[in-house]
């Protein structure tokens, strides 16, 4: 994840000014010099990071200190204050028109999956806020890109228009959008065509589509990898096309954060979207406090809830939970947790999202992901009674379900172990709340 590094270099400069009883001149410096350095490292262009410091250094010395607040606290909140501040303070998404369609121009360099987000952004707005939406192909250059966002419109359920290779960008932008307000459409998202680099041939094309449609968005797709190159290429792109906003694509992956965090200081463009994956649902609004939260190791619980309700069924998560208290709990219903789990993200985004919990290594990711799907592998092997009955498993049952699974007896043995210890965990829970009195042993967790 986008950050990582960042997010623990600030968290050993807050740790560090807990043994401290006030904010003063010389550990102050200290710590800028060390925020100084991660953000550097982090690839966070120079201005930015001689204004965050000098920022955060006169706001942490200033009559805004408070007596009461410890200094890691304040340092948190004044850093805190100062991300959101610099990844753009009141995103609100796209601005719709009061009248008519909407008209979304998405741009961006050859490559960067322009047309795949063109897609997100359709389902999106479909799926969430419930508009119907109208995917436009202009990218006449590359007959594959038009086959590709077909083919997205039809997977995803929205419709689709084109008038081939041979008519210019422009006509079919000014016809689609004809199109759009005819029919009612909410939202007309126009795909244009990329190029290798910015030139004058595609900034000219990009204006003159603009004049004839007059979108109320134009967003540039940039690529959270790039670097600093984002910067330069919003730059190129703002100064011949009104950007109105910016969509960061690759921020689940291993991009230092660099970009994100200058491109608003730099550009005066907002994020307002973060590609977060390859799947066309994997497209998030863009909320400046909780990726600062995200930085410094606060977790974020209002989007991993929000995550949650889109992805699990509410009422079968309601049925098993129900079952788990009254001691009814399966093999079947651990593998739908799983899988319940699986459908929200991985074990480290989710783990991310997560207040004080620790950071996991790649390889710690990698282990925990390899044995969720390990017993996965193992229960589907068993047959519908043993996932109800595991206690009358003997040892030709093991062996067998082990072959089927390509394992072993001994990780057939690992899966029961840990069930075990979920159905102790369920049980002492039940005592809970039967008696309202924390039984002994609980809180051991799952190790």
């Amino acid at each position: 994840m986008a950050f990582e590094s960042l997010s623990q270099r600030f968290q050993n400069v807050f740790k560090k000014m807990r043994g401290q009883s006030l904010l003063t001149e010389a550990n102050m410096d200290e710590a800028a010099r060390e925020i100084r350095v991660a953000l550097l490292e982090s690839d966070v262009n120079y201005q930015v990071v001689k204004a965050f410091v000098s920022d955060v250094k006169e706001k942490a010395l200033g009559e805004k200190v408070y007596a009461k607040v410890s200094p890691s606290e304040m340092l948190i909140k004044i850093c805190h204050d100062e991300i959101v501040s610099l990844l753009g303070e009141n995103n609100r998404g796209i601005e719709f028109a009061h009248g008519g369609p909407t008209t979304l121009m998405l741009v961006g360099l050859q490559g960067s999956g322009k047309t795949t987000t063109a897609g997100k952004l359709a389902l999106h707005y479909k799926s969430k806020e419930g508009k119907r939406v109208l995917l436009a192909g202009l990218d006449v250059y590359r007959p594959a890109a038009l086959d590709q966002l077909r083919t997205i419109a039809e997977e995803i359920g929205v419709d689709f228009f084109e008038m081939g290779t041979d008519v210019p960008p422009v006509e079919i932008a000014k016809a689609a959008r004809g199109k759009a307000a005819s029919e009612n459409y909410d939202l007309l998202i126009l795909d244009t065509a990329g190029r290798l680099s910015v030139d004058e041939r595609l900034m000219k094309e990009l204006a003159d589509i603009g004049k004839e449609t007059r979108p109320e968005e134009t967003l540039l797709l940039v690529d959270a990898m790039s670097g600093q190159d984002a910067v330069n290429v919003a730059n190129a792109f703002n100064k011949e096309v009104r950007l109105t906003g910016l969509i960061m694509s690759k921020l689940d992956g291993d991009a230092k954060g660099g970009a994100a965090l200058s491109i608003k200081y730099m550009t005066g463009l907002p994020i307002k979207y973060a590609g977060v994956g390859e799947k066309l649902e994997d497209l998030d609004v863009f909320y400046p406090s909780r990726m600062a939260d995200r930085i410094l190791g606060m977790g974020d619980v209002v989007t991993l809830v929000e995550k949650a309700k889109e992805k699990i069924d509410e009422k079968d998560a309601e049925r098993q939970a129900k079952k788990m208290m009254q001691g009814e709990f399966t093999l079947e219903d651990m593998l739908k947790q799983m899988k319940m789990v699986q459908k929200i993200g991985s074990l480290g985004a989710i783990a991310k999202m997560i207040p004080g919990m620790p950071n996991l290594t790649d390889e710690q990711k990698s282990a925990a992901e390899r044995q969720m799907k390990d017993f996965e592998t193992i229960i589907d092997s068993m047959t519908p009674y043993e996932r109800r009955h595991p206690e009358a498993l003997k040892f030709s049952q093991k062996n067998r379900i082990a072959k089927g699974a390509g394992k072993v007896n001994a990780d057939v043995n690992r899966v029961l172990k840990k069930f075990d210890q979920a159905k102790q965990q369920m049980k002492m829970m039940k005592q809970y709340q039967r008696g309202g009195k924390m039984p002994g042993g609980f809180g051991g967790g799952f190790r």
